[in-house]
């Protein structure tokens, strides 16, 4: 009997539908948000479309997180008419549906010429690019969510405001807290398996309701794979339960924001680890320091790929463990680069800029290329920070853009985002960017209301 995560092939997809004689098939693409949008499609139509690929309408590369259509793409738009991009399906992708009588699922990708906007292509090209310089890449991702009692129309209802979160106040890794809601803990645990995104650690974060769970780690592509799935599926999940999950990188200003740091090493073509070298301060090999070089100095220009909302510049500030500058420090968590001295399997560098909000491809795109790039051009990191970073004051090079705009604005000026990524994903997704930032514009805040209303 063929199991979904024994699915490699097209012959082996086409078997497990004919062997659980399935009338309909879920399929789904991640767009430039991190967004999962799919539909069901018949057994017939899937099974021609492991064959030939099908379409789905670029639209969805055309609109924002609340399918308002962008104005200021060149890929698609009215200008095109939104015709049919051609899609192929990814064989190895299949998973089971735990809440959908165990039905199947599988990831699908753009083909050409939406490849070069397709957050997935993106990550695919990068590691392409890895493998012609003889590096593979593993990756582990770490996820904050809030978890709250609610549900999307009691949300509504309450304007975002005055929410309950499933669990009050401070209480980091309480047993209390994971014994008390541990049948909700073990039906997460298990759909995290079924769906082969599992989690190698899981325990409640400092704040109200907010968790952090551990992806156990993998190859690079599948890492990213698993870190989008469980985005989507844990929010499913918490609503099939009455309640509600969020990955925005802050809330609310009263609590840490939410992060979501990358584990990252590579292997050589020996298949051997190339970040250990017990010679050397911290066990650091020199291909590990100027992987880490080239993470320092290109964080603050592809920035936009990491921090993609509004939101997320709201949880770059001093003092919530999240960083201000492009700092590297060993086992310092006020730093955005965290040196993890350890044997040649455990030596690794954690990516502590990244937050809960970002796309797990584009992200992961930004973190590796920068890296990988590092290593080419042979950059050394600046000198290593000891104690709390955000007391001290560092060159203007290291500072991080403040807004989305201006993030945006350095990766449209980026040399070497062009060059990896290709000018077509970064004109694109830097013009998505612009536009989140001009329709946050329109908007007036309750700060703004309270603050002037009366009194200006």
């Amino acid at each position: 009997m063929l199991e979904p995560r024994q699915v490699k092939t097209v012959a082996d997809a086409k078997a497990i539908v004919e062997q659980l004689d399935a009338t309909h098939v879920k399929v789904g693409v991640f767009d430039i948000d991190g967004i999962l949008r799919g539909k069901y499609i018949s057994r017939a139509k899937f099974l021609s479309a492991l064959e030939s690929g099908y379409g789905f309408c670029d639209v969805v590369l055309g609109w924002d997180c609340q399918d308002q259509l962008y104005d200021n793409v060149k890929f698609t738009g009215w200008h095109t008419g939104y015709p049919d991009a051609p899609v192929r399906l990814i064989p190895e992708s299949c998973r089971v549906l735990p809440f959908e009588n165990n039905g199947l699922f599988f990831l699908s990708e753009f083909a050409a010429p939406a490849d070069q906007i397709c957050p997935r292509g993106l990550l695919r090209r990068v590691l392409d690019r890895a493998k012609s310089k003889g590096y593979e890449a593993y990756t582990g991702f770490e996820y904050e969510v809030f978890f709250f009692d609610e549900t999307p129309e009691s949300a509504r209802e309450k304007h975002y405001r005055n929410l309950k979160p499933m669990a009050p106040g401070w209480f980091g890794y309480s047993v209390i807290r994971n014994t008390v809601e541990s049948d909700f803990y073990r039906e997460l645990l298990a759909t995290c398996e079924a769906m082969d995104f599992g989690l190698e650690g899981l325990h409640e974060e400092t704040g109200p309701g907010v968790i952090e769970a551990a992806i156990t780690f993998d190859k690079a592509l599948l890492a990213a794979d698993k870190a989008a799935l469980f985005k989507t599926f844990i929010k499913i999940l918490a609503q099939r339960n009455n309640m509600m999950a969020t990955f925005m990188a802050k809330w609310s200003r009263d609590w840490p924001g939410q992060s979501g740091h990358i584990h990252l090493s590579l292997k050589g073509p020996d298949g051997k680890p190339v970040f250990h070298d017990p010679a050397q301060p911290h066990s650091m090999s020199e291909t590990m320091r100027h992987f880490v070089g080239g993470l320092q100095k290109l964080m603050p220009e592809l920035l936009a790929m990491v921090a993609p909302t509004i939101n997320s510049y709201t949880r770059l500030i001093p003092g919530f463990w999240a960083p201000t500058d492009s700092t590297v420090g060993v086992e310092n968590r006020t730093c955005a680069l965290r040196i993890i001295p350890g044997s040649p399997k455990s030596q690794r560098v954690e990516y502590r800029v990244a937050a809960a909000d970002s796309n797990p491809y584009i992200i992961l795109s930004a973190a590796l290329a920068s890296g990988l790039w590092g290593i080419e051009n042979r950059v050394e990191p600046e000198p290593l920070i000891e104690g709390n970073a955000y007391d001290r004051k560092f060159p203007e090079r290291l500072a991080l853009p403040r807004t989305l705009w201006d993030a945006a604005q350095r990766l449209k000026k980026s040399k070497m985002a062009r060059e990896w990524f290709g000018d077509a994903f970064v004109d694109h997704f830097a013009a998505t960017r612009e536009w989140e930032e001009r329709e946050f514009r329109k908007h007036i805040t309750d700060w703004e209301l309270a603050r002037y209303f009366e009194i200006i």
